[in-house]
């Protein structure tokens, strides 16, 4: 298991503790999606038994494999009786005696990613409130399976770059290179700003040395005169801007600003929509419009570019 798959476990486990720990369930447990485009039951809270786990969730199949169809949550009130679902999970779930069970599907980019379960030993009505707990859960989760992607999605951009590049930390740019170099340097910088949302220590550290390795790579003029080795400098700096870049800003319209300036905070989108008083499709409309201006492939490298280029303080 590399670090990424054990944070995004532990994202599950954290998220199910929250989940029984806020609505009073007796048994909570989900999982993530494995490499044959099933969910796997691996996180197991407040069960009696092991029956549950490493169990295979297909598309169409039980109550959560209702909700990955669906990519909605979904309730029974009764799991071993009820006509809402199929029952080919039934032999696993009896040892365990979940009566009343909701699934919340992992929906990150319209794909779905993983399930939170949340059951009692009783056939009673599941509330709004225990399903506006457990659908608060997997936003939790959700948020940092959209980080993880972004920091990879930087890093593979970044190794993508500096693939077959000549060694950096030179005195100047090989001949031909200058562009590919900025785009390295750009993507450290992205990684940098990015590294203190990370919540889990190990996977920050990941990124930091990644960040390490890119700067050792970058020629010296590639770099900012003024940079200090990272373990010296703080996470969130962003080189000032030169006067000349700052007059060749993108010019962003007041929304987008707003926007990019909510984001700085590592919030959601849905967040960001309710501090500004619109709906979360205008949030994305004016974010993929300040991402297309300003030459960004991702919300984090949009914050970054637009403080380089002056457009953010």
């Amino acid at each position: 298991m590399t670090v990424a798959d054990g944070v995004e476990a532990a994202e599950v486990r954290a998220a199910l503790q929250r989940l029984r720990r806020g609505t009073g369930l007796e048994v909570a447990f989900g999982g993530l999606v494995d490499d044959a485009s099933c969910v796997r039951i691996a996180e197991l809270n407040g069960t009696a038994t092991r029956s549950l786990s490493g169990l295979a969730i297909r598309a169409g199949n039980g109550l959560g494999g209702k909700a990955v169809a669906l990519a909605r949550p979904c309730t029974v009130t009764d799991y071993s009786t009820s006509r809402q679902i199929s029952h080919e999970y039934d032999a696993v779930v009896a040892p365990e005696g979940l009566r009343a069970v909701l699934a919340v599907p992992l929906v990150v980019r319209r794909r779905v990613r993983g399930l939170l379960y949340g059951a009692l030993r009783t056939a009673l009505p599941l509330g709004d409130r225990t399903l506006a707990a457990a659908g608060a859960a997997a936003r939790d989760v959700e948020q940092a399976l959209v980080v993880r992607d972004e920091a990879a999605a930087l890093v593979a951009a970044a190794r993508e770059a500096a693939s077959g590049l000549p060694p950096g930390r030179g005195s100047g740019l090989p001949p031909g290179h200058s562009g590919a170099w900025e785009q390295v340097r750009e993507a450290r910088e992205a990684l940098r700003a990015l590294a203190p949302r990370i919540g889990d220590p190990a996977l920050r550290e990941e990124l930091l040395a990644e960040c390490a390795r890119l700067m050792s790579a970058t020629p010296t003029s590639a770099t900012p005169t003024s940079a200090t080795p990272m373990t010296a400098t703080p996470m969130t700096a962003i080189p000032a801007p030169a006067p000349a870049a700052m007059s060749t800003a993108p010019r962003l319209a007041p929304r987008e600003l707003d926007v990019l300036v909510c984001l700085t905070d590592g919030v959601t989108n849905a967040v960001v929509a309710e501090r500004l008083g619109l709906r979360p499709e205008t949030v994305k409309s004016y974010l993929r419009s300040a991402m297309r201006k300003l030459g960004a492939r991702t919300r984090w490298e949009a914050v970054v570019v637009a403080r380089r280029s002056g457009v953010l303080p």
